[in-house]
């Protein structure tokens, strides 16, 4: 049943939100001050609601560019202007910080959007009537919407949607669905295909014979080398590192240097850092201009990678690369003793176990990276207990277009 919802402010996650009585309800693609049409959205939790159309709208709403946009699930936020949007984004920060009771200076937004997302992962779906479906996940459904372009790629993905599809159409004929994760390199497109059963020899031909067409650098299957033209490889400040098949990169070419930048500029008396979650270097390749570098990662491919970049890289200071599951083995106050700044960027799940050890120790400067601000209020509040300062925050925008927000803090005792 349609109803007609004020919506009060737009929430963290990018919804706008209604207050009915005690309740908040959340309505995607609306903006403070709208009045909205809305309907149930069924199968749902009962405090979601589908927007059927806008009767007031914000003078802050513009047009999205995408065709697909509010369909796919990709972007939550193209209809906002640019200031008002960045000003959300920004504050995002500012309240989770101040409900964690974390009182420090929050920088102006960083945009690090740059050329656009450098890697992508599609899904290729068997659909009704036995139809191919390649693309993106729906917007709050299971459903795959195709897409044929899509706006906030990088123009090194150019070709990536073609060549997806031109994998999907041999290996989908099982009818299990695929993922397809592709990465822009240097020497061409990097894609690893999960979902499909081992490969038969006449399978790997048809594959090769894709891969030469759509002139991709490597193709893997799970992790496991199917073949490979060239070797996929992307530059990360005087060093070229080789990827490790459906590894980590930051999403942008622009957030990654971004990042490294606001790291480089905490941490320019070091001398020796520990880089803590390095994966294949961002940080530590770019660190060791300056200061010696002991870097830990629980992924032995990329700590192999890093090892390969660092040999073959001139005028660096020593680093030391050592796989370590930091979760379950976190560096302990002993072994801190030689660091004078450790940096550390974890996955979403944040770092209990590493800043319960930091927080013991007497490293004088701590620098984090952090892509939700939820487990970073969580571990710098252990931090700030354990004695150190927080000297302040810069968020940074690499995921524009949606909720998440990236960002560089320094602590210092």
């Amino acid at each position: 049943m349609a109803e007609l919802l004020t919506i009060d402010h737009v929430g963290h996650r990018g919804d706008g939100v209604a207050i009915v009585g005690a309740q908040s309800i959340y309505v995607p693609y609306t903006l403070a001050g709208e009045t909205v049409e809305v309907t149930d959205v069924p199968g749902h939790h009962p405090d979601r609601r589908r927007l059927v159309r806008v009767e007031n709208a914000s003078c802050e709403r513009i047009a999205p560019f995408c065709p697909h946009f509010g369909v796919c699930g990709g972007c939550a936020i193209q209809h906002w202007s640019d200031e008002a949007y960045r000003a959300w984004k920004r504050n995002i920060v500012v309240e989770t910080l101040t409900q964690a009771k974390i009182a420090c200076d929050v920088a102006p937004l960083v945009d690090a959007h740059g050329a656009g997302r450098r890697r992508m992962t599609l899904h290729a779906r068997m659909g009704t009537h036995e139809i191919l479906k390649v693309g993106f996940a729906a917007a709050g459904a299971h459903d795959i919407i195709p897409v044929d372009r899509c706006p906030i790629l990088d123009p090194a993905l150019d070709g990536a949607l073609d060549a997806a599809w031109a994998i999907a159409e041999p290996l989908i004929s099982s009818g299990k669905p695929l993922d397809i994760q592709v990465t822009a390199t240097l020497n061409g497109l990097d894609v690893d295909v999960r979902g499909s059963g081992p490969l038969p020899t006449a399978m790997i031909a048809t594959l090769s014979r894709v891969a030469e067409k759509h002139r991709l650098a490597r193709l893997t299957r799970h992790g496991e080398l199917v073949l490979m033209r060239s070797a996929p490889v992307v530059t990360m400040g005087a060093a070229q590192v080789t990827l490790p098949p459906g590894s980590f990169l930051q999403a942008t070419a622009a957030g990654e240097e971004t990042l490294a930048a606001l790291v480089q500029g905490h941490c320019k008396r070091s001398k020796h850092i520990a880089d803590l979650f390095c994966g294949v270097g961002p940080f530590a390749l770019r660190l060791a201009t300056s200061a010696r570098v002991t870097a830990f990662d629980s992924d032995a491919g990329a700590i192999t990678s890093l090892q390969k970049a660092v040999t073959a890289t001139k005028g660096l200071k020593p680093i030391k690369a050592e796989a370590r599951d930091l979760f379950r083995r976190p560096l302990v106050p002993q072994e801190l003793r030689d660091f004078d700044t450790v940096v550390f960027d974890p996955p979403r799940q944040g770092a209990q176990a590493v800043v319960t050890q930091l927080a013991a120790s007497k490293v004088p400067t701590v620098v984090a990276v952090s892509c939700n601000v939820a487990t970073f209020a969580r571990d710098a509040k252990i931090l700030i207990d354990g004695g150190y300062k927080l000297a302040g925050v810069t968020p940074v925008d690499q995921f524009r277009h949606t909720p998440h927000v990236e960002l560089v803090a320094k602590f210092t005792r």
